[in-house]
């Protein structure tokens, strides 16, 4: 009879990191940083909890990550600890293990609860190769439907979804030549992201972005019904 796994202890502390995908780094994906991540956990020799079973694992909860390829000052993810830890000595090891472009911006104890819960929506910019006198009938003809079809592949398949319910704000205004877009997006089932904005405004608009469009994302976290603002989910 295999014997039972050893049962590992709860966390004693649990913190929240906001971290950043910057220049080339934005390329990483998911996994990639995640691994990257389990590697600077181990460097910077911070006491992690993990969890219990036959392949314990340290407990890491990532929330929200951005898709591939786009650039983020507003990635969050959750550690348990088996020692409590003075967060800014915890950032300060992490940064110093990560690769620059990966970079932890902030750390704070977590109060409870769930942080993806917390994460409700997203305000993002995106950098277009596109004329601005295009760009803003699209946006109007956009923000004047009731509803925008698209299509994305999944891992399930092709699927077909609204676009539009999930804008809360979308403006394009001239620059570099270009056109950027400032948008924000409520985070839901099925996820709208920005590719699929830019899809939709093709579809219903005939905007035709020429080249990859760059696209940052500046927060994340509670949205404000009233006033569409994005609040801060490290200090809620």
């Amino acid at each position: 009879m295999r014997d039972q796994p050893e049962q590992q202890a709860p966390p004693v502390q649990r913190l929240r990191i906001r971290y950043a995908k910057r220049g080339r780094l934005r390329f990483t994906s998911h996994r990639d940083f995640s691994r990257a991540f389990e590697r600077a956990i181990f460097r910077a020799r911070v006491p992690m909890a993990y969890s219990s079973g036959f392949n314990p694992h340290p407990r890491i909860s990532y929330a929200g990550a951005a898709p591939t390829g786009s650039a983020s000052e507003a990635e969050y993810l959750e550690i348990g600890l088996a020692e409590v830890q003075d967060p800014e000595v915890v950032r300060r090891a992490l940064e110093e293990s990560l690769p620059d472009g990966l970079d932890v911006v902030e750390v704070v104890e977590a109060p409870g609860g769930s942080l993806a819960d917390l994460l409700e929506a997203s305000h993002w910019l995106l950098d277009l190769d596109v004329a601005p006198e295009a760009a803003g009938p699209a946006v109007e003809t956009f923000l004047a439907a009731e509803t925008v079809p698209v299509q994305r592949m999944t891992k399930k398949g092709l699927r077909d979804f609204d676009c539009r319910a999930a804008v809360v704000a979308l403006a394009a205004e001239p620059r570099d030549g270009g056109t950027r877009l400032d948008l924000v997006l409520r985070h839901g089932v099925p996820s709208v992201r920005p590719d699929d904005v830019l899809a939709g405004l093709a579809s219903v608009g005939g905007l035709e972005v020429a080249g990859a469009p760059l696209l940052t994302r500046l927060a994340q976290g509670p949205l404000d019904p009233a006033t569409g603002e994005i609040g801060d989910p490290l200090h809620r």
